[in-house]
């Protein structure tokens, strides 16, 4: 459940950003809001705190080392697969950069994929574990629920009631450009410089960090359109001017490498609050309108003015995220057993108390005895307390563990009803091809026993032609054929006749032994008035 109140921390070297954001009626109210500068960051928290009231309240930070990786996967895979499928993406990456995958905490978000639509586009972001650590630490004995990329939360800002493709400058130590299409963050890109590089380059000037930044909000940059400049104008543009270039240049590459027309360019960090640092945009991007980040819910007073709220965007951004606004996924703070034990659950037990404690007092269970306790009456307290949180705890594991259960049934059921809706499918579509196989078995053999009758009527058709020319060339000159005859499907009779027999045994052997026809048989000749004849009989070949 969101929290309806968050301090937001945006932590850097030599300052913090901080702004205690609520949600009241669904209405989002900064309560305050700074900036502090420090020497000791533990010292400079607690100050924080203390002068926020927020001992209590939830803390978000952002993350410290973050990398950015994109994996294309398909768009029909289940959420399972899907996690599975990033899992394996990143493990590749890794072993390819020689990293040990175990080392990183990771999260992920999902956008559409502007180039195939069959595909999602997933933008991985992982953190040392060592470093997620170390900054955890820094407000160690804190209420700390959200830690997230700076990066992802800074559009928090936007209004995403409106239609617009937009990029997100952010120049805060290191600038991170947030490129946003159709609404939903699509990329992030982590430029080396920032306001580190000029604010350091004054501090060495002036001795003082805190000096440096209110000079860097007094200086103003002038455009061609501008004055000419004075001396006292220029005095410190020489340190800035050449980050502010680098800046405009890369990220100039970063909107020519995007496919959709950029709309629009918020700039937000440290350095907008250096006076026209949007016209020095704008002169190098034309086709889009250049404009100062100013947190949509927020109106000036004549108390407070819009360009003080600017000043903290990163620590109201990340106050947001700590009440529920913003992406879904991207904490990157572990739950704890003391985040998962409701708060109705926690007792606090004191033996005395004075009537400022007791107006203080916040809890729902207080005991008060009014006196001190004796040994037994505090092993009995002790006892019923530690009871108590046995059951609580077990109570709080028993739902815990029965949510969990409920959700991987529900998760077990639907993979196993989307299994066999796969498996009807792969049925169906096998039938369909045994009926295709079929089809088209049938269909070859029809061909082949149609070629073969073609062939055969191809051969039969020239048999007689051949068989004609064939025992015309091999007839003795004394033998004379009376008749050929094609009795049968191959079958054939030849009558012949001739004064010798010989001629006539010599006509029969010659068709056997040349194979002018096959399975020869001749009956035995018969003589009438000096003539031989016989009969000849074979199988065209």
């Amino acid at each position: 459940m969101a929290n309806s109140s968050c301090l937001g921390l945006y932590i850097e070297e030599h300052l913090i950003k901080y702004a205690k954001v609520s949600k009241q009626n669904e209405k989002i109210v900064v309560q305050t809001f700074g900036i502090k500068f420090y020497e000791k960051l533990g010292t400079a928290i607690e100050q924080i705190i203390q002068e926020t009231y927020s001992q209590k309240t939830s803390i978000s930070i952002s993350l410290s080392e973050e990398m950015y990786n994109y994996f294309d996967m398909f768009s029909l895979l289940n959420k399972n697969d899907l996690q599975k499928a990033i899992k394996t993406e990143f493990e590749s990456y890794c072993t390819d950069k020689g990293y040990n995958a175990n080392v990183f905490e990771t999260r992920f978000a999902v956008v559409e994929n502007l180039t195939d639509k069959n595909k999602v586009r997933v933008i991985h972001v992982a953190e040392n574990k060592i470093e997620l650590n170390k900054r955890a630490q820094q407000v160690d004995g804190y209420r700390l629920t959200n830690i997230s990329p700076i990066s992802m939360t800074i559009p928090n800002l936007i209004d995403v009631t409106k239609e617009e493709n937009s990029v997100i400058v952010n120049i805060e130590n290191k600038t991170t450009v947030t490129t946003i299409i159709q609404n939903k963050i699509y990329s992030v890109d982590i430029l080396e410089e920032g306001s580190e590089q000029f604010l350091n380059k004054i501090n060495l000037k002036e001795n003082s960090y805190s000096k440096a930044y209110e000079i860097c909000k007094n200086t103003t940059i002038y455009t061609s359109e501008g004055r000419d400049l004075q001396q006292d104008d220029t005095s410190y543009l020489e340190d800035i001017m050449p980050t502010l270039y680098n800046i405009v240049t890369k990220v100039r590459k970063i909107m020519n490498a995007t496919t959709e027309k950029i709309s629009k360019i918020y700039i937000t960090g440290t350095a907008s609050a250096i006076n026209n640092i949007d016209l020095y945009f704008q002169e190098y991007f034309t086709e889009a309108n250049c404009e100062i980040l100013k947190p949509y819910f927020v109106e000036s007073t004549k108390d407070i003015s819009i360009k003080d709220y600017i000043e903290v965007n990163t620590a109201i951004s990340l106050g947001l995220m700590g009440i529920g606004e913003g992406i879904e996924g991207m904490n990157f703070k572990a739950k704890t057993l003391a985040d998962r034990i409701p708060s109705w659950l926690k007792i606090e037990i004191t033996t005395t108390k004075t009537a400022e404690e007791k107006k203080k007092q916040s809890n729902l269970f207080t005991w008060d005895f009014g006196q001190a306790l004796d040994k037994i009456e505090m092993n009995l307290i002790r006892g019923a307390v530690g009871v108590f949180l046995l059951f609580a705890i077990y109570s709080t594991f028993s739902i815990v563990l029965n949510k969990q259960i409920s959700e991987k049934q529900k998760e077990a059921e639907a993979s196993i009803q989307e299994t066999n809706s796969q498996i009807a499918l792969a049925n169906s579509d096998s039938e369909k091809l045994k009926t295709k196989t079929n089809d088209y078995t049938n269909m070859i053999k029809n061909l082949e026993e149609a070629n073969e009758k073609m062939a055969e009527r191809a051969r039969r058709k020239n048999a007689i032609p051949n068989l004609l020319n064939q025992i015309m060339s091999i007839v003795p000159e004394n033998v004379q054929l009376t008749s050929i005859e094609n009795t049968s499907d191959a079958h054939v009779v030849i009558n012949a006749q001739s004064d010798k027999y010989e001629q006539l045994g010599y006509l029969k052997a010659k068709i056997k032994l040349d194979v002018i026809l096959t399975n020869v048989i001749s009956t035995a000749g018969q003589k009438d008035n000096g003539v031989v004849t016989v009969k000849i009989e074979g199988d065209l070949p």
